[in-house]
């Protein structure tokens, strides 16, 4: 008697060209990211942290803080790509950009200028310690 245990499924399906150029495009897009990532922890005291959020439209900043304070943000097509550009930087991510992530940006004297601080009479710049 024959064993019958093995699924008689046909030949698995191919992707349409459109999914395998979209997986392509994907796949740079992260190659990329990451690549920026690691760039911005390098010229930024070696390392990083980093915090992931929906935007608008399926797209995703990447949030990133400097071992050194510096601070800037990266915009990913989604979600997705930003979480595996993260992973493939090895970027260590927060759930949240507050707490212990917040306390490590150092913002300098045009962030300041730029916030609202000024225009409600506040300081211009804080003396630095």
């Amino acid at each position: 008697m024959a064993d019958d245990t093995t699924p008689q499924d046909g030949p698995a399906e191919k992707p349409a060209p459109s999914d395998a150029r979209a997986d392509r495009k994907a796949a740079r897009l992260e190659r990329r990211l990451a690549q920026q990532i690691r760039d911005f922890a390098k010229s930024h005291g070696g390392s990083a942290e980093g915090q992931l959020a929906h935007i608008a439209r399926g797209t995703a900043r990447i949030a990133l803080v400097g071992a050194n304070g510096e601070w800037g943000n990266l915009v990913a097509p989604s979600m997705d790509v930003a979480r595996k550009a993260a992973e493939k930087a090895g970027l260590t991510l927060h759930d949240d950009f507050d707490g212990e992530l917040a306390a490590k940006v150092r913002t300098g004297p045009y962030e300041w200028s730029r916030m609202a601080g000024i225009q409600l009479g506040g300081p211009a710049n804080p003396a630095d310690n």
